[in-house]
C-alpha cells in the first residue's frame, strides 16, 4: 500500500472512530506528544496531549455531538509527514478541514487537526467583475 493510500486510511480511522464514539481508537491515532494540537471550529487553539484528548473525549461523551462526514480527502506526503485536506460536512454545514500526520516507529500518527466553517462553495461565489453574477 503507498503512504498516501496508508494516510488516507488512517484519516479514514479517525472519522470512523469518531463516529462510532469510540474514544480509545481515537486516542491510539494520535502521537503520543506533547507538541500535537487542535483547532475546532470556534475554539481556540489547544496544545499538548492531555488537552488535545481531552477536549476529543468531551465531544465525545456530549449524547447531542454532532454526526461528521468526511467528503474529498486528499493526501500530500513529504517524507515522514503528511496531510489531508477534507471537507467535514457536520450535520450538513462543510467546514474546510487539515489533519496532520507524522511517522512514528512507522505507523502514522495526528498531531495537529484543523477544522473552520466555508464562507461559501466556489461555486457559488460572485464574479468579481460581474456582482450578482456566479462564477462556475
Amino acid at each position: 500500500m503507498s503512504d498516501v493510500d496508508t494516510i488516507i486510511a488512517a484519516n479514514a480511522a479517525f472519522y470512523a472512530a469518531f463516529a462510532a464514539g469510540d474514544f480509545a481508537a481515537l486516542a491510539e491515532l494520535w502521537a503520543d506528544e506533547e507538541t500535537i494540537s487542535c483547532i475546532h471550529p470556534g475554539w481556540p487553539a489547544i496544545i499538548g496531549r492531555t488537552a488535545v484528548l481531552g477536549s476529543w473525549r468531551d465531544i465525545l461523551k456530549n449524547p447531542a455531538r454532532p454526526q461528521i462526514v468526511c467528503a474529498e480527502p486528499q493526501a500530500i506526503v513529504a517524507a515522514d509527514q503528511a496531510r489531508v485536506l477534507c471537507i467535514e460536512l457536520v450535520e450538513g454545514t462543510p467546514l474546510a478541514t487539515t489533519n496532520y500526520f507524522k511517522r512514528i516507529d512507522g505507523h502514522w500518527r495526528l498531531v495537529h487537526h484543523q477544522s473552520s466553517p466555508i464562507a461559501q462553495f466556489l461555486g457559488e461565489t460572485d464574479d468579481p467583475a460581474n456582482p450578482g453574477r456566479s462564477v462556475h
